[in-house]
């Protein structure tokens, strides 16, 4: 498609979008009285309207039925999770039964790497991508500290970072493959972001786990920017176990509960470690209060307690919603927002006497619903200017701005007046 920067070409995208009505399924913060433009889903994703009647209705059941709701409230809490397992299957390309919800995401990677990295003496190392997400740094350091004690490994040797070369912004996949290869019989864990959260690359995860397979690795991914963002096959790429947080693109609301995928071949693997708890236990035998563990075959067999009702309702919302449009028309929005955001600032980057630099892939294959933008010669100011005239974005020093249109609440229009406002502000 030839893109134009206009309002009125915007307008028109949006007349043609099948999805620009579910627009009005969100509520919007406004600044000066106006409607925010909000690039910031891959933070925190906006509230659906529909979640409060999905809160409200446990509130009334809490009032009216007290415990009783656990079983006899229309959506009985002993069971609520499991409406989960259809709808998220399909956002992450799994079976119903590789999925389920449970605590949050840093937790559940951690529970997850109990049954996943189990190092010994010469196979011990975990390949990261250099600059993961602090809390996965903490976590894998963490981890290794935990054994470190029994196996004498070190913690500046266990844990391998595939790095950027020189002057370069993203991982290169033959590097990935290269490292993976040299670690060789070494290595324990690839553990990796399925979307980077700085720079916004895809990683190419079919292709990698199956490169960890190949020397004896286990492979898990941390989808925190990729579920509801990417286009998932977590089953088919026989990735061992992932988990993701569900108030990034999912718009389930701050901190609220993750999901985690644990593949089918583990699900009867007797011998893989756990940490167990009551609700993992069989769910036909749970209340006779049983002493021996006998787990849930599946992957809510690695849940520990009950699920907490109120984080889980507007999570819930949030994936019925998602189980009626279907990824295939998100990914398609998502493709044709993100491209006409890469337009409008090169557009703008013509424009004015400045330049910036979209750090994130140009190959709409390794993006998603993110253009992270190095600002040369401008600095906070710019973000603070933005945020003023009603741009929500997000500022990473030392000069980056990330902008995540979200395919859900994000109109064409919003890009093209954008645009107009970053152009003001480099010219104030």
């Amino acid at each position: 498609m030839i893109f134009e920067n206009t309002l009125e070409f915007a307008k028109h995208l949006d007349l043609q979008d099948p999805l620009h009505k579910y627009q009005d399924e969100f509520i919007f913060p406004k600044v000066q009285g106006k409607k925010v433009i909000y690039f910031t889903g891959n933070s925190l994703g906006l509230q659906p309207k529909r979640t409060k009647a999905y809160v409200d209705e446990v509130m009334n059941d809490w009032a009216n039925l007290a415990v009783e709701g656990h079983f006899y409230s229309e959506k009985p809490w002993w069971d609520y999770h499991e409406r989960f397992a259809d709808p998220l299957s399909k956002i992450v390309g799994a079976l119903p039964s590789e999925v389920t919800v449970m605590n949050t995401l840093t937790v559940n990677l951690h529970l997850l790497m109990v049954s996943f990295y189990q190092p010994t003496q010469t196979r011990y190392k975990i390949i990261c991508e250099e600059k993961a997400f602090p809390s996965d740094q903490y976590m894998f350091q963490s981890q290794v500290d935990f054994h470190s004690q029994n196996l004498g490994i070190q913690l500046e040797d266990a844990i391998v970072e595939i790095k950027r070369r020189d002057g370069e912004h993203n991982i290169r996949l033959e590097d990935v493959l290269a490292k993976i290869g040299e670690v060789g019989d070494e290595l324990a864990l690839v553990l990796i972001g399925g979307v980077n959260y700085y720079t916004g690359q895809v990683f190419d995860m079919k292709t990698i786990t199956a490169a960890g397979h190949k020397v004896g690795a286990y492979v898990g991914w941390d989808l925190a920017h990729a579920a509801g963002n990417i286009k998932l096959e977590l089953h088919d790429w026989n990735a061992d176990f992932a988990a993701w947080c569900s108030y990034k693109y999912m718009n389930s609301g701050p901190g609220n509960a993750s999901g985690c995928f644990i593949h089918k071949k583990h699900h009867n693997n007797a011998a893989l470690p756990r940490f167990a708890g009551w609700w993992g236990h069989n769910k036909e035998r749970r209340f006779k209060m049983e002493q021996t563990f006998d787990p849930i075959q599946g992957a809510d067999g690695w849940q520990i307690s009950n699920l907490p009702i109120l984080s889980l309702a507007p999570y819930l919302a949030s994936v019925d919603m998602f189980d009626e449009i279907g990824m295939d028309a998100l990914i398609q929005k998502r493709n044709a927002i993100t491209s006409y955001l890469e337009f409008i600032l090169h557009e703008i980057d013509k424009e004015v006497d400045s330049s910036f630099e979209i750090i994130t892939p140009s190959n709409p294959t390794e993006r998603a619903s993110q253009l992270s933008v190095l600002l040369h010669g401008e600095g906070r100011s710019l973000f603070d200017y933005l945020m003023q005239n009603g741009v929500i974005t997000d500022w990473r020093e030392p000069n980056v701005i990330r902008l995540a249109p979200v395919p859900l609440y994000t109109s064409f229009e919003d890009i093209y007046q954008f645009g107009q406002i970053l152009k003001a502000g480099i010219q104030s």
